[in-house]
C-alpha cells in the first residue's frame, strides 16, 4: 500500500527528527571526546558510537518502515516513544524541565500519531 496519511507521514517526521537528534549528539560526543580530554576515552567513544546507532536506526525506522508504509516500523517507533517517557520524566526531576517537558509533548504526539486509526488503517487494512 503507498498511501500515506498525515497521521502516518506526522510519525514518520517525528521518528526521523528523533533520529538525527541521537545521530547529532552521537557525533557531538564523539567529536568532544577526540578532541576534547575526557575521564575515560573509551566509555565516551562506545557513547558517541550508540548514540550515532540509535539515530541511524530510527532513521531506518522513520524513513525505511513507515514513510514506505511496511507494517514492521510501527512497533519500534512506539517503543522508542514509550522509552522516551521515562526518560524525559528523569530529567524533569534532575532540573531540567527545558528538556524534558518537550521530550514529553513529541513523545505523546509520536503515540498519537502512531496509534491513530488512519495509520492502522494505511499499515494493516480493514482486517
Amino acid at each position: 500500500m503507498n498511501h500515506r496519511p498525515l497521521t502516518l507521514v506526522i510519525a514518520a517526521a517525528v521518528v526521523a527528527l528523533e533520529g538525527l537528534t541521537a545521530l547529532g549528539l552521537g557525533l557531538f560526543v564523539g567529536v568532544e571526546s577526540l578532541m576534547g580530554s575526557p575521564a575515560d576515552l573509551m566509555t565516551a567513544l562506545a557513547e558517541a558510537v550508540f548514540g550515532m546507532l540509535i539515530g541511524a536506526g530510527l532513521l531506518w525506522v522513520a524513513l525505511g518502515g513507515l514513510f514506505r508504509v511496511e507494517r514492521w516500523g510501527r512497533s519500534p517507533a512506539v517503543l522508542a516513544q514509550i522509552f522516551m517517557l521515562p526518560v524525559a520524566v528523569t530529567l524533569i526531576n534532575s532540573g531540567q524541565p527545558q528538556l524534558g517537558i518537550p521530550l514529553i509533548v513529541v513523545a505523546v504526539a509520536g503515540l498519537a500519531a502512531l496509534l491513530a486509526p488512519p495509520t492502522t488503517h494505511a499499515l494493516y487494512g480493514d482486517g
